[in-house]
């Protein structure tokens, strides 16, 4: 097996002299050793107190940082097979969430476990569950559509059957609809998650059971005050989207319409109304992945880059498809459109901040899929703008270990730097407390169990780079991906399905 080949079999490992950051809240532990055996961490203890065995693999990590792995919990992996899997660990992601399953990912996932391909742990939703019209047409791959409530249990049953591990609902579902999947879903026992529907408020999707809500469209419109919220949905429910054929379009008028009543909520926000929402969903154990990365990408489209050293890892038609994707689907708005949705990307960061004061668990993820985004280095932009919203460095870094792990049914695996837990783990040659930058300063993985040093670190990114600029454009494409937008076009999976 070459080494690019998967992820080999565990070490004995002794990760000595490290600082760590076990991800708990505790403070750093200096001069630390880590001991690492069948995958798993087996103690974790002063340097000094440690013994280390002959014939174990020491890597002195003096003057470095050991953190859990990242979990990124919202991601739409593209589908090319030498890139994106290996990427996320390369990148530190450890564990990921894809928010829109396909045969593919589940395969990947297999030959993963099989250790025949490098990537992360996987935690696979179904095929996107929305209603008619939804707001991906046929260019969009698989998607179950849910009109009424029988569909929308069929639905749940498909996917179910499908392998998933949760359901995925989405923005278009009927309140009838929307209700029969969170039913039938409790009845079969698999979890829903996903977008909050136009057609229901935050507080009754938290009351039915839905275990995160995704992106912040939904919230910031549940906050306006009593009197307008009340014009909000009577709004929503006249949002209208034409049968075009083009998911970029649908969006697009989607969110023409949407942008107006978020400025609408914003200019009539109730800090009281929304601290009563944010108490209620934490006591119901909701969490909320805010994809500040995707709402940048499309309300800060003039801070976006027009290069990034990461981009290397991505095709080059992928990557040059980006500006015109976006502009298909932001383009045209006027001065005031400009102007509500800079103030509605304010306002998503105090919203983020008034959550987590208020107990929500907040998850990292990034919408990874969409444009600007290169799998498992998104993750460090998320946790920068989640900084940038008011978490502390300590705080962002267990919105991407702990929480998510705990939230994913991982908690007694990965998330943490403990004994026991699975030898997930990042080493880095910064200190991340001081600044959440300093995440990208990696200088070797353990995925696993098993060390990926930094030379060897090196060669894979290297081989990974290679399969980029050899990786054609697919001849039969569609536009598809991500929740927020769909910026990038992949091979057609499969035809798009109906339950």
């Amino acid at each position: 097996m070459s080494e690019q080949s998967g992820n080999g079999a565990p070490e004995r490992l002794a990760l000595t002299h490290a600082t760590v950051i076990d991800g708990t809240g505790a403070g750093p532990a200096r001069d630390m050793t880590v001991l690492v055996e069948g995958g798993r961490i087996t103690t974790v203890g002063r340097s000094s107190e440690v013994p280390v065995d002959e014939g174990v693999r020491t890597a002195d990590l003096t003057g470095k940082y050991l953190i859990p792995g990242l979990i990124d919990a919202h991601v739409h992996s593209p589908a090319l097979e030498e890139i994106a899997p290996p990427l996320y660990p390369l990148a530190g992601v450890t564990t990921v969430r894809e928010m829109w399953g396909e045969p593919l990912h589940h395969e990947w996932r297999r030959k993963i476990d099989d250790g025949e391909l490098l990537g992360p742990r996987w935690v696979i939703g179904s095929a996107m569950v929305d209603g008619t019209p939804s707001l991906w047409a046929d260019d969009a791959g698989s998607v179950l559509l849910a009109g009424d409530e029988h569909a929308a249990r069929q639905a749940v049953r498909r996917a179910e059957a499908d392998g998933a591990d949760f359901v995925k609902v989405y923005s278009r579902l009927s309140r009838g609809a929307y209700l029969a999947v969170a039913d039938e879903a409790r009845r079969l026992g698999i979890p829903f998650a996903g977008h909050c529907p136009d057609a229901v408020p935050v507080a009754e999707a938290s009351g039915a059971g839905q275990r995160s809500i995704e992106h912040l469209h939904a919230l910031l419109l549940s906050t306006a005050s009593r009197e307008q919220e009340t014009e909000i949905r009577r709004g929503l429910a006249e949002v209208r989207l034409e049968p075009v054929p083009s998911s970029l379009d649908r969006y697009h008028r989607w969110f023409q319409q949407i942008h107006e009543l978020e400025g609408q909520a914003v200019r009539s926000y109730d800090r009281e109304r929304a601290r009563s929402l944010f108490h209620r969903l934490a006591a119901e154990g909701t969490h909320v992945t805010p994809t500040l990365t995707v709402h940048h990408m499309l309300e800060r489209p003039g801070e976006l880059p027009s290069h990034a050293p990461e981009w290397t890892y991505l095709p080059r038609w992928m990557t040059a498809a980006w500006p015109d994707i976006l502009e298909a689907l932001i383009g045209g708005r006027t001065a005031r459109q400009a102007e509500l949705v800079r103030t509605a990307y304010a306002h998503r960061l105090r919203l983020v901040a008034e959550l987590h004061r208020c107990g929500v668990p907040i998850l990292a993820g990034t919408d990874t899929g969409t444009g600007y985004a290169v799998p498992g280095f998104a993750l460090h932009d998320e946790l920068n703008l989640l900084v940038d919203a008011g978490l502390t460095p300590m705080q962002a870094l267990q919105s991407a270990t702990r929480t998510p792990a705990r939230f994913l049914g991982l908690g007694d695996r990965t998330g943490t730097v403990e004994q026991g837990r699975a030898a997930d783990l990042l080493v880095l040659d910064a200190d991340p407390l001081h600044d959440i930058r300093n995440t990208r300063k990696i200088d070797s993985v353990v995925l696993r169990g098993r060390l990926i040093g930094a030379a060897k670190r090196r060669r894979l990114l290297a081989t990974v780079e290679k399969a980029a600029a050899a990786a054609p454009p697919p001849a039969d494409t569609v536009i598809s991906g991500g929740c927020g937008c769909s910026l990038h076009p992949r091979p057609h999976p499969r035809t798009r399905t109906r339950p």
